[in-house]
């Protein structure tokens, strides 16, 4: 398929999908809904470095919480501005972050890109806290425009811009995928040394998959204040974020698009079942992902995708 068909086909997909929400009206569809594609968006951010290139990106919260709080900052600068602006200002500040990352670490791999990454969050998440005009540890409180652009709630008006970034992301991941870009970071997860000796610009396309994941993340962030009317430190840079934006993927599969898709409405979807059935949801949904995480590494090391792949070649491949 093309990837102009792809496009195509995605936009009708997500308005069926928008289409048949409205026409249940259950409005937790639309609360439970904008987590699932947050998360589908977090995922597919998180593929383009950990999946594509393999390196194992741990601050996946950093980058989002930096989307977030972009948004605290500009909303206390300018109140009630464009939801499009919003999203446009998160990209941008958590893409620089990522640039900025993917230029100290330049030199560092497997193990040790890990910890940076996850040492970033730390220094990200402490300056956040001591800073006053965002609220520092106490938080900040979001108030929501007084009527919802398009559609009758604002939470709908909210899930409608989650799908839009889903769609947008999901086609940006396929075009990677199927891209001289895309083809250069699965050599360097390949082997890096041998790319390098190749002639591959390694160090460069490094820069530009941190710049890109780091973007996307800051994009699905930007919303957060907005959905949950309050943004403190704690859930900005909440753990589950870092958590489910690695598990979601290898669950999935992390050398195709659809791995990051799959993963994400499968666990998103249990762990919002498990907010409304159960008590004490949060630590269980950890729990969830944490056993199919370990089950998926043991059973299926390649993901969903990756079975089906498997099995469609069949038995002794």
């Amino acid at each position: 398929m093309s990837q102009r068909n792809f496009a195509i086909l995605a936009i009708l997909v997500a308005a069926a999908v928008l289409g048949a929400f409205l026409l249940i009206r259950q409005e937790y569809l639309f609360v439970a809904g904008y987590i699932v594609l947050q998360y589908v968006v977090l995922a597919t951010a998180w593929n383009i470095l950990g999946g594509y290139m393999g390196y194992i990106n741990f601050g996946a919260a950093a980058f989002f919480a930096m989307g977030a709080y972009g948004t605290v900052v500009i909303q206390k600068l300018f109140p009630m501005p464009p939801m499009i602006v919003l999203i446009i200002a998160g990209g941008i500040i958590a893409g620089v972050v990522g640039l900025v990352m993917g230029y100290l670490t330049l030199r560092l791999r497997g193990a040790f890109f890990a910890i940076a990454t996850l040492a970033l969050a730390v220094v990200l998440q402490t300056l956040i806290t001591n800073w006053g005009f965002v609220g520092g540890s106490r938080g900040a409180y979001i108030v929501r425009p007084p009527q919802a652009p398009l559609l009758e709630t604002y939470v709908q008006y909210l899930f409608l811009v989650m799908l839009v970034l889903s769609v947008l992301a999901l086609i940006t991941a396929r075009a990677i995928e199927r891209s001289r870009l895309g083809y250069g970071f699965a050599t360097i997860r390949d082997d890096e040394l041998a790319a390098e000796s190749s002639g591959v610009p390694t160090l460069k396309l490094k820069l530009i998959a941190t710049t890109l994941s780091g973007a996307m993340m800051g994009m699905a962030g930007a919303p957060f204040p907005y959905y949950i009317n309050y943004l403190d430190p704690g859930s900005g840079f909440n753990l589950a974020f870092a958590i489910n934006a690695i598990a979601m993927p290898v669950i999935g599969g992390t050398t195709s698009w659809l791995g990051p898709l799959i993963g994400a409405v499968l666990l998103g979807s249990i762990q919002q079942y498990a907010t409304v059935a159960i008590s004490s949801a949060a630590d269980l949904s950890n729990l969830i992902v944490g056993v199919l995480l370990v089950l998926f590494v043991i059973i299926a090391p390649h993901g969903i995708v990756g079975m089906f792949r498997r099995s469609a070649r069949g038995p002794g491949h």
